[in-house]
């Protein structure tokens, strides 16, 4: 416990999935936490504990401390404007996990349109981008390192069927994750990603109710089970605490060794 003591920590996308379960397991390890997202509300559908209750709600009920600032990524203000929101509330900023993100899938290259190619290039890359960005901007002021984690996905690290416009975004996001480890390391601003496959949120809650699906997925996993959201949620804590000190410019998978069969990386 109190891993994140004195820590404030910036969340987008945490008002359901990895980034409730980041931005409650940040609080429960002492860390402030500024909750972001385009709503306050939960995602229907969803696996959460407290599903009547806001993240900020859940966070306080649990003892914590937290304020949600509404925040759409792709608009590089509204980023510059959330960073603010916790450096006047809090005095300082400290970590961010650039954990909003989006998904089109279920068709072939040539069958997406372009309206899918932006919304997974708007979202997943510059939203990531402009965090990335803005918090650097704030961690270069403070003259006091920082930390910087992606949720980036294994579509990042290779290829798979009828999601191309989604594995193109998620390429380019572990390629910046690995660009500004490399640029900004001698600052002593730590920069890693997390790389999950499948896992029970609201966004695959069609695929896990579709029983043929899970128990192909299942079959898939040397694990044998799907990923929950405190897998993802507690490698977060590891890497955004000083345990992992010496940790940069990595790409951790949370996948239960789906990877291995399919590629090396």
């Amino acid at each position: 416990m109190n891993r994140l003591e004195g820590k404030v920590a910036v969340i987008t996308g945490a008002s359901s999935g990895f980034g409730r379960g980041i931005a409650r397991a940040f609080a429960a390890e002492g860390a402030k936490v500024v909750v972001s997202d385009v709503r306050e509300e939960l995602t229907e559908g969803g696996f959460e504990e407290d599903p009547n209750l806001t993240t900020v709600e859940a966070i306080e009920k649990d003892g914590g401390e937290a304020i949600y600032v509404g925040c759409d990524v792709t608009k590089q203000a509204q980023v510059r404007d959330l960073i603010k929101a916790a450096v006047d509330r809090f005095g300082r900023l400290d970590i961010i996990v650039n954990n909003a993100g989006i998904y089109r899938g279920g068709k072939l290259t040539h069958e997406f349109t372009e309206e899918d190619l932006d919304a997974c290039f708007n979202v997943n890359v510059k939203g990531t981008f402009f965090g990335a960005q803005e918090a650097v901007k704030q961690f270069l002021e403070q003259g006091e390192g920082g930390n910087i984690i992606n949720l980036v996905s294994t579509a990042g690290l290779g290829g798979h069927p009828n999601q191309s416009v989604y594995n193109t975004s998620k390429g380019a996001q572990a390629n910046l994750t690995r660009c500004l480890a490399i640029e900004y390391g001698e600052k002593g601003i730590r920069v890693n990603g997390i790389c999950p496959t499948y896992a029970k949120t609201a966004l695959t809650r069609q695929l896990f109710d579709d029983k043929d699906f899970d128990e192909a997925f299942k079959q898939s996993i040397p694990l044998k089970r799907w990923g929950e959201v405190e897998d993802i949620a507690q490698l977060a804590v590891f890497l955004a605490s000083d345990e992992s000190s010496y940790i940069h410019g990595d790409l951790v998978r949370v996948d239960g060794g789906e990877t291995l069969s399919r590629y090396s990386v």
